[in-house]
């Protein structure tokens, strides 16, 4: 399962809201790549695929494809907006290390 904080609901709620197409959901993701070897990867997407984890918080549909649910499990997703930046933060209890941008992981 995952954890989204109030500051994430509110941030996907409003790109929800600010997208010109109809949204099934937000997907979450994770993808081969960056610094650590898995990267994040969050789309609003216009329908549910097969085998998707569907999941709802606090208003929010998460979409969640088969092969990153293992990876994303117990995951917290917060948003920030700060003077140095805004974006999306991962607290993933599963990665055994992290690159310091923070966007990737190791397991």
């Amino acid at each position: 399962m995952v954890t989204l904080t109030e500051n994430a609901v509110s941030a996907v709620k409003r790109f929800i809201e600010n997208s010109d197409k109809d949204i099934a959901g937000l997907r979450i993701k994770v993808d081969g790549g960056g610094c650590s070897g898995f990267q994040y990867a969050l789309r609003l997407e216009g329908e549910v695929s097969e085998g998707d984890m569907v999941q709802e918080v606090s208003g929010v549909t998460m979409l969640i494809d088969q092969e990153s649910q293992p990876l994303l499990a117990g995951v917290t997703v917060d948003f920030i907006d700060s003077m140095e930046g805004s974006g999306f933060k991962f607290e993933n209890p599963n990665a055994s290390g992290s690159c310091g941008c923070g966007k990737s992981f190791s397991c």
